[in-house]
Parts: structure tokens; sequence; C-alpha cells
């Protein structure tokens, strides 16, 4: 087959590239030889991918005037946006967005919308569900045809259900659970997923048309929950009750899962049906081999083991978790910020001066009593030093932690050497603030391993936050110091 020159191939757009599916859909559009271009709200997230040859660009569907430069010369947009991380009223945001990005792309001439929902069973009143549902309605109230994928729990790295049934296997031995363990859902395999969605934007038959894509079992929660264990070598012990509601249920995952807390909300009220798929039609269109759940489970251990899973530095990379599948893709997570007026190179070299004989700027006591502690068990703990100089480099070992991603003047992420039931990060950004001001502001997050790594980190983060607080104000004080000390120009 004769390809075309790259510049002169159909552009391909794949909107909120930044997402879940978006991650894995542009390696796949590029490994066919596609021109993509990536769109996200931020540009930073997706510049951290590192992918070759995708075009990168910042749009939002809730800031309509961002549109038109992403949808520019495109030819087929898949629409991967939805809100619910951002927590109440998700489904009124989603249905602007969807809105807004019908009418960019039909101004802009596009040819084909291609857009992943959800399943929706027919007594669906989820907020989540029918919010899926919902944002396809109003895509398809656009010019452009729209062919909808409707999907329901994607097996996968990286996946919220996924990642919910990982974490409660490997957390909990025993389970008092929500009636909803016994709703059913038909799983799909990520390739399977991806498969579908690459190949229909070339089919004109699929123009129009809404399909199911399911994989080739229709089990419940309890069964997929067995199952990963029989893979991974646990036996989990279920009991499901009816007193625990959705409410409830979720306030539960937050603390028993790292998957964020209103993704989980939002999965939860819908797990109470039933959620059947009919894929013949989708099947009969694009035809393949689907994987049952124990085989894309399989496929999804195998692909975090080949460091396939795209992520940013401290979410779910797999050589940040330890090479550990028990330790959660998503990280538990706590912050601390402070504005400061010094300029943001005179607060980075602050920040690139910590460990050794600096120390990390405040009550530095507790941070001897956590070293000790280690040392005590036979770790890294009381380790002091670093390389001469503020010049860090990838690799560089500063005490116990070292150096996994640093972008000069911006952000440094460093690796927790001791040890811990679980994996952590700790993760410094400095930006402008705006009014001539700088923001500094320190994460750690936390992978946690088992019951004991959720412990742990419940224990240590009232610990995190009041440090971090206190930590970046004594970076901040510092930098002013040291700001007026510089020649002014």
């Amino acid at each position: 087959m004769l390809l075309l020159p790259h510049e002169s191939r159909p552009l391909v757009l794949v909107f909120g590239a930044s997402g879940y599916i978006g991650s894995n859909l542009v390696p796949a559009l590029v490994a066919q030889g596609r021109r993509v271009r990536a769109a996200a709200r931020d540009l930073d997230v997706l510049q951290a991918r590192a992918w070759n040859d995708v075009e990168m660009v910042e749009a939002d569907a809730l800031v309509a005037d961002s549109l038109a430069a992403a949808l520019a010369g495109v030819d087929t947009a898949y629409y991967l946006v939805h809100s619910m991380a951002a927590g109440k009223r998700f489904g009124e945001l989603d249905l602007v967005a969807a809105g807004h990005f019908a009418d960019a792309a039909a101004h802009a001439g596009v040819r084909r919308i291609v857009y992943l929902g959800g399943l929706v069973p027919p007594d669906a009143d989820s907020e989540h569900l029918v919010s899926r549902k919902q944002t396809g309605d109003r895509l398809r109230s656009g010019s452009v045809p729209v062919t909808e994928i409707r999907a329901g729990v994607i097996v996968g790295p990286g996946s919220a259900a996924y990642e919910v049934i990982r974490d409660l296997v490997y957390h909990l031995p025993f389970m008092v659970t929500p009636r909803w363990v016994r709703s059913r859902s038909a799983p799909i395999a990520l390739s399977n997923l991806l498969e579908y969605l690459t190949r229909v934007p070339a089919l004109a038959e699929a123009a129009g048309h809404i399909y199911d894509a399911a994989g080739p079992e229709f089990l419940s929660y309890e069964d997929l929950m067995r199952q990963f264990g029989s893979v991974v070598g646990k036996q989990p012990r279920i009991l499901a009750v009816p007193v625990l509601t959705p409410r409830l249920s979720a306030h539960w995952l937050g603390l028993i899962t790292a998957v964020p807390a209103n993704i989980a909300r939002a999965l939860i009220q819908g797990l109470k049906h039933d959620i059947p798929a009919n894929d013949t039609a989708l099947r009969r269109l694009v035809p393949q081999r689907l994987l049952t759940f124990k085989e894309a489970v399989v496929a999804a251990l195998e692909t975090e083991r080949n460091h396939r899973v795209t992520a940013r530095w401290a979410e779910g990379a797999f050589h940040l978790r330890q090479f550990r599948h028990d330790y959660a893709f998503y990280a538990k997570r706590a912050s601390g910020f402070a504005e400061t007026t010094a300029k943001p190179a005179a607060v980075w070299q602050i920040v690139t001066s910590l460990g050794g004989q600096t120390g990390y700027f405040y009550m530095d006591w507790l941070w001897t009593v956590r070293e000790l502690a280690d040392w005590l068990i036979g770790g890294r703990g009381l380790t002091r030093g670093r390389r001469e100089g503020s010049n860090l480099r990838l690799g560089d070992t500063i005490d116990y932690w070292t150096v996994v991603g640093i972008e000069a003047g911006r952000r440094l992420t460093l690796d927790f050497g001791l040890k811990a039931p679980g994996a952590g990060i700790l993760e410094f950004n400095v930006q402008p603030a705006g009014d001539g001001c700088t923001r500094i502001e320190v994460t750690a997050f936390w992978h946690p391993q088992g019951v004991w790594g959720l412990l742990y980190w419940a224990v240590l983060v009232p610990f995190h936050l009041f440090i971090f607080k206190g930590m970046t104000r004594a970076i901040a004080r510092r930098a002013e110091t040291l700001d007026t000390r510089w020649p002014t120009k």
C-alpha cells in the first residue's frame, strides 16, 4: 500500500488527549502512521508525554474561543472529554463543552466526530450515565456526523473502574461490600476498544450511528474481583450487605482506593444497574478477537511490565511504583503552597539547594525522626549528602531521594528512598502567580501498598500538610532574601 507523505495525510485530532483513553489512543494512531494533533487543557501535561511526531495544542471545550486553532484543518476529531473530576454540576459542564465543540467542528469543516460514551441501561438515573448519553445527543445536534462508541468497564492500567478493582483486591483480603458488587457489566480490554476507535472513522457506514462496545462476558463486579484475584494470586473474601448506600460506598472507596474521589463517586452512582451491551453491529463492522476479562487483566499487567503506560512522572508510572503491581496506580496526595514577591529564578535556586547541609527548610528535626526510624530497620535513613552546587540532573541523589524529573526553573520531582509500604514522590512546582508574585507548591504523592500503605498514609498526611505549609513559607522567605541581593536591571 502506498502511503501519502506525512504532511499530506488527513489530520486527526484527539481532543482530551491527556486523559486515560486519549493517552493510549494517540500512540495507537501514531503507530498506524496517522497524522495526529493532541489537545488538552494543560499543555504541560501533554508535553510530559514526550510523544514524537505529534502536534500539541492547548484548548478547553468550556472556552469556545480556544477551539478554532485546535480544529483547524482537522478531518476526524475524537471527542474524549468528560467533567467527572470537576465534582458537582459535571453534567451541566459536559453539555456546555459538547455544544461548543459541535459548533466549532462544523465551522472548521470537520468530516467526522468520534465520541467515546458509556453504556447506558434503560433505567439509568445516575448523573454519570445520563451525562454521557446527553453529551452524545448534544454532539449529534450539530451538522458534523458523529460516530458514538459506548463502552462500560475498560480493562487497562489507569482505567478508573479497573483501578478500583485492583485496589480492592490488593488492599482488602476481606470485604464488606454494598449490593452493587452483584451488578453485571461486559468489561472490554483496552486493546479491543482501541481497535474499534482507530478503525471506525474510515468506515462511511459508521457515520451517524451509535455502537455498543463490549467484551465477550457479562460478569458481576464480584466476579471481576475474584477473577482479578486469581490472576494475581489473591483470594478476596466478599460479603455483600444491603446497608451501604451509594453515598456511603463513595466515601468508603475514597478511604480504601487511591482513585480520585470525584471519579469514584460518579462511578458508584451507576453501579446499582446491570449494564448490558448489544455489540453485534460493531463486531460485524470491525471484526476482531475479543479478550476475556482474565486475558485482559494479564495483558494490562504485561503492559505495565513493559513500561508502555503513558503517565506523568508522579501518576501511575510503573518504575515510580517500584515495579510493583500491588502498589496503587493512582496516588494519594497532600500539598502546601505559599506565594512570594521573589522572582521565580530566586525561588528555584532555593528549591534546588535542599538536602545535605541545607536540610529541608522547616522543622528538620521531624525529618530526622523519620530518617532515624528507617535507619533502625536497616534502611537508608540518616544518609545525608548531595552533589555540590544547585544545578541538579536526572539521577542525582539528594540524601535518600533520587531526582526523577526536572524542568529547569519550574518543576523538581524526587523519588522517596526510605522503607515504607508503598512508593512516594515529592514534587516542587514554581510558577508565576500574577501581580509580580511567584507561587511555590510542594506535593507528596503516595502509591499505597495494601491496607498497611493506606494506614501509613492516614497517619502521616496531617504531618505532611503541616510541614509543607511551613516549608513553602520558609522557601519563600529565603528566596526574598536572595532576591534582594541580586542586581536589578
